[in-house]
């Protein structure tokens, strides 16, 4: 397993507004490792938001700890302001907090507090708009507010990467936007980590989204971490899931309920490609048997 960039231990964390406090996550302990892509499921309440706003310093333990490459977020004298230009975030409806008059300014709104020199902003700038699809020739002079829901979520996306983080979450990153645009995102996205090397860190309620991108999955209940493993191995716990209040992605469904109707599909299939692949081998062992 590569090298942990994210390292949590026992991991507590409880919200004392009102008379009554309420334990978010409970015990919870896990690592990430560098350059993967990491989905963490869980139903509204379980816990997945409070843990990710643990990575950036947004939210403190209560009790455990938490180490970002290298760096534990609550040690006494971390640089946040460091921590979250390694670590960025780009929450849910991202759109919404573009505001310059260019397309340029808004993605260099980061850069320019870091007190970078001109030429390097530029360089990144346009690095950025490039990698999300928006070449800046054309795109960089216009208005934000003149983009489609697509290309603006994707400049919000270019305002994160042009900090260069080796982190980058992203809390429900495609909700509201069309099938076409979620495609386009997750598209340059990919893209991006794989040029760049970052970690990718995802919440997300579409387990479809989930099972084609992520490389380990995350599970969190109640507060609790319940499993952890490849989108193949959480999947296939079908009935586990459903008591958890989750359900695997439609095809995985699918195939449940061929081999419920008699299919000889093998446990192990995952993805259409290995159905059909499958069904290929199965179509020539059976025409020579007969």
């Amino acid at each position: 397993m590569p090298e942990p960039i994210i390292r949590v231990r026992q991991l507590k964390h409880i919200y004392q507004a009102g008379s009554q406090p309420k334990v978010a996550l409970d015990e919870v302990s896990l690592e990430i490792a560098r350059g993967s892509c990491t989905a963490i499921i869980g139903v509204t309440g379980s816990g997945k938001s409070t843990l990710i706003q643990h990575f950036n310093g947004l939210l403190f333990p209560s009790a455990g700890e938490v180490i970002v490459d290298g760096v534990k977020v609550i040690a006494r004298g971390v640089d946040l302001r460091l921590l979250r230009q390694r670590v960025g975030m780009l929450f849910q409806f991202p759109e919404m907090q573009l505001f310059e008059k260019t397309l340029f300014d808004d993605v260099a709104f980061g850069p320019r507090r870091m007190k970078l020199p001109s030429a390097e902003i530029e360089v990144r700038v346009n690095t950025a708009l490039e990698s999300v699809g928006l070449a800046p020739q054309r795109y960089a002079k216009r208005s934000p507010f003149e983009l489609s829901g697509g290309q603006r979520r994707r400049a919000a996306l270019a305002g994160v990467l042009a900090m260069q983080p080796t982190v980058l979450i992203l809390d429900e990153p495609t909700v509201g936007l069309d099938a076409e645009a979620r495609t386009e995102f997750y598209t340059y996205l990919r893209e991006a980590s794989l040029e760049r090397g970052i970690t990718i860190i995802l919440v997300s309620h579409d387990m479809t989204e989930v099972a084609a991108l992520a490389d380990n999955l995350l599970v969190l209940h109640q507060g609790r971490l319940v499993a952890q493993g490849t989108p193949r191995t959480i999947f296939a716990q079908a009935d586990q899931l459903i008591g958890w209040g989750l359900a695997p992605p439609p095809l995985h469904e699918l195939f449940v309920l061929l081999r419920q109707q008699g299919v000889p599909l093998p446990v192990d299939v995952y993805s259409l490609e290995e159905a059909f692949a499958w069904l290929a081998t199965h179509s020539k062992l059976s025409r020579s048997s007969s």
